[in-house]
C-alpha cells in the first residue's frame, strides 16, 4: 500500500503561504499553512502537528497488535505525542519526540504492559519511519 500525501507553497518563507492535502483519503484537503501557523501559533495547519497525530495513531494500532500477540486485548488505549521544535544548522528542526499513553488491557501485568508499550514504541511504522532514508525526485520547473 501507499499513501501520499502533497503541498503547495507560495513565496519567501516568513511571508509565503501554502496548502496540504491528503490524496488518498481526502482527510484534509488545501488545508491553509503559513510561517506564523507553524512558528508563532497563528490559525492553520502545523505539518509537525499531523506528524504527531499519525505518529499517535500508529502507536496505538502498534499497542493494539502487540498485544494481541501475547494473547491480550486492548479495550481502551489513549495516546499522546508531543513532538518538540527548535533549530539546527539548516533552520526549523525536530530536536525530541515524547510519548505518553494510558491503556486499558484486563489480565495484563504492569511488567507486560510495559514490555509492550516499548515495542509499540520502537516498532510502529511512524517510528521506524523516522530512521529510514529519504529518497528524493527533484524537477525545476521552468
Amino acid at each position: 500500500m501507499t499513501v501520499t500525501g502533497t503541498s503547495e507553497w507560495y513565496g519567501t518563507f516568513r511571508e509565503g503561504k501554502g496548502t496540504l492535502s491528503t490524496t488518498t483519503t481526502d482527510t484534509l484537503k488545501g488545508t491553509p499553512y503559513t510561517f506564523a501557523s507553524r512558528f508563532e501559533g497563528a490559525p492553520g495547519a502545523i505539518p509537525e502537528e499531523l506528524l504527531a497525530t499519525g505518529h499517535a495513531g500508529c502507536f496505538n494500532h502498534a499497542l493494539a497488535n502487540i498485544s494481541g500477540q501475547n494473547n491480550l486485548t486492548v479495550e481502551s488505549v489513549t495516546t499522546a505525542v508531543e513532538l518538540s521544535m527548535g533549530t539546527d544548522d539548516h533552520g526549523p528542526a525536530i530536536t525530541k519526540i515524547h510519548v505518553t499513553t494510558t491503556a486499558r488491557i484486563p489480565g495484563a501485568s504492569q511488567e507486560k504492559f510495559q514490555e509492550i508499550a516499548e515495542g509499540a514504541r520502537a516498532w510502529c511504522a511512524f517510528s521506524k519511519a523516522l530512521s529510514v532514508d529519504i529518497t528524493l525526485d527533484a524537477t525545476l520547473a521552468g
